[in-house]
């Protein structure tokens, strides 16, 4: 097998024992902390491209495919441990984007239930798998201080924060009334 060929593959054999490697070369268990945040992050940007299939509009679009490239970014960050590309910019970005469609939603009185409009319901679940992400990066973060870029995990909460105010937004856009949560007593 030539160089070119064993590049270009994408079958290669070397986790067949249960250990896969870092870009920085080491190798570490699939089910070290640091696999499993990659593993959780790389559902999420999955979820995010099936939300963008449901014909947002630009504004939500071009949001969440900026969103997905952050990600790729904080996957490359856990991917080579002791790198940073997420900076205090790159937070302060995703602060403005909830700030600003939050301004398009009334208040919040009570608590909203999942739902609504297909793309609200879908923007919702990935919500929750941020969530998800977000507790597996501090598992991550409390085993090694310097495992996770700490801008990189605050990023990830804000993106929860703006994703149910995406999802509140898309049912407010498509004229679709939230359910809110009622008490049992």
């Amino acid at each position: 097998m030539t160089d070119k060929t064993r590049i270009n593959r994408v079958i290669t054999r070397t986790g067949d024992k249960g250990d896969t490697g870092l870009a920085d070369g080491s190798r570490v268990s699939k089910n070290h902390p640091r696999i499993i945040a990659l593993g959780e992050l790389d559902e999420l940007n999955s979820m995010l491209g099936v939300l963008r299939t449901h014909r947002l509009e630009g504004d939500l679009d071009s949001l969440l495919g900026l969103l997905q490239q952050r990600l790729f970014d904080i996957g490359g960050e856990l991917a080579i441990p002791g790198r940073v590309v997420i900076d205090d910019h790159d937070l302060v970005e995703v602060e403005a984007q909830a700030d600003t469609l939050n301004a398009e939603l009334p208040p919040l009185k009570e608590f909203v239930l999942p739902g609504g409009h297909a793309a609200a319901a879908w923007c919702h679940h990935c919500r929750t798998v941020a969530r998800r992400v977000e507790r597996q990066m501090v598992t991550l973060h409390s085993e090694d201080d310097d495992a996770v870029n700490p801008v990189s995990l605050a990023l990830v909460n804000r993106l929860s924060d703006l994703l149910f105010i995406m999802a509140r937004l898309i049912n407010q856009r498509n004229e679709h009334p939230e359910t809110l949560w009622k008490p049992k007593n």
